[in-house]
């Protein structure tokens, strides 16, 4: 039976990825549809990733497809960047026919739907912003470690029946750093007369108060615990102030774009990092703007099958 779809990348590859390995399949296909391809196995050491990328070169491939399995095929995809067009697919837009399903199989298949064109490409930003991406995700990793070491702060002050947090607004303050210092270095010896007069500013009209929120029962165990808590959370401090350094010295190009997405409600200036880390400026990757809040999950699903919607 004669192939119905037109071939639009007579030599094209399909890469089928590993964590060891990868799985490539050179594909050539003439006008009529009939393929040839071949089969090799490389490693994702370096140098086999560099052999596959000279490999093909030599034999004329256009055109690279792989999936975007986990992290794997972020080194496979530095190395060929360079020197290929690569499409990037989600695994479940391809995914192969029910059948003998092997690796050879994998790379086959994607090399063949590549040809025909069938494969839509996931939204890859150029290596600057791929950088400015790791380094605000992983801020928000820090951050988010940090609001957790907090709340295991108040915790351990709760069990203690210690109410720091029903008179201080803020316990990680300077007065409510200072009390809490001195309620580790001292624990059971702690005299809550002597740890409230630490307070500073307008938390000093409310000595009295603190006085009897720091009656409690802090034992040994739970001073050393704190004691790690707080020191986790100074390191934790350190390292977002290191990234933010980055951060800025990454987004010097970006200035403009920044600042206009500052002037919108509900967008601070490190809300507009995040937001050019992950979509970047050149909008006309995305076609149009359906597609764009498509891309960042804001556009409801549409399944509809016998006139009934499936949710």
């Amino acid at each position: 039976m004669a192939n119905i779809f037109k071939v639009l990348h007579s030599t094209c590859c399909g890469i089928d990825v590993h964590k060891r390995n990868v799985v490539v399949c050179l594909l050539k296909a003439d006008e009529f549809g009939e393929y040839t391809d071949i089969i090799r196995t490389f490693s994702t050491m370096t140098p086999d990733l560099e052999n596959l990328k000279a490999w093909l070169k030599e034999q004329g491939c256009e055109k690279i497809a792989m999936e975007s399995t986990g992290i794997y095929w972020i080194p496979v995809f530095n190395i060929l960047e360079d020197a290929f067009e690569i499409v990037l697919s989600n695994a479940k837009q391809i995914k192969n026919v029910p059948g003998k399903k092997t690796d050879p199989n994998d790379s086959r298949w994607i090399a063949k739907l590549l040809a025909l064109g069938l494969i839509n490409g996931s939204f890859i930003p150029p290596k600057e912003l791929r950088e400015l991406r790791e380094l605000t995700r992983y801020r928000d990793k820090l951050i988010a470690m940090r609001t957790s070491e907090k709340d295991r702060a108040h915790n351990i002050l709760e069990s203690c029946n210690i109410k720091l947090s029903s008179v201080a607004t803020d316990i990680f303050g300077v007065s409510g750093m200072a009390m809490m210092k001195a309620l580790i270095e001292n624990n059971v010896e702690a005299h809550p007369e002597v740890v409230a007069e630490l307070a500073k500013g307008r938390l000093r009209n409310k000595i009295p108060e603190l006085v009897k929120a720091l009656t409690g029962n802090m034992d040994f165990h739970h001073a050393q615990t704190l004691s790690m808590v707080l020191d986790h959370l100074a390191f934790l401090g350190e390292q977002i102030a290191k990234l933010e350094q980055r951060i800025e010295e990454k987004v010097q190009p970006y200035q403009q774009e920044i600042e206009l997405l500052d002037t919108m409600p509900g967008i601070d200036k490190i809300s507009a990092q995040s937001v050019i880390a992950e979509i970047g400026t050149d909008m006309s990757v995305f076609e149009t703007p359906e597609r764009l809040a498509s891309w960042a999950g804001l556009s409801p699903g549409n399944n509809e099958s016998a006139g009934k919607k499936k949710y």
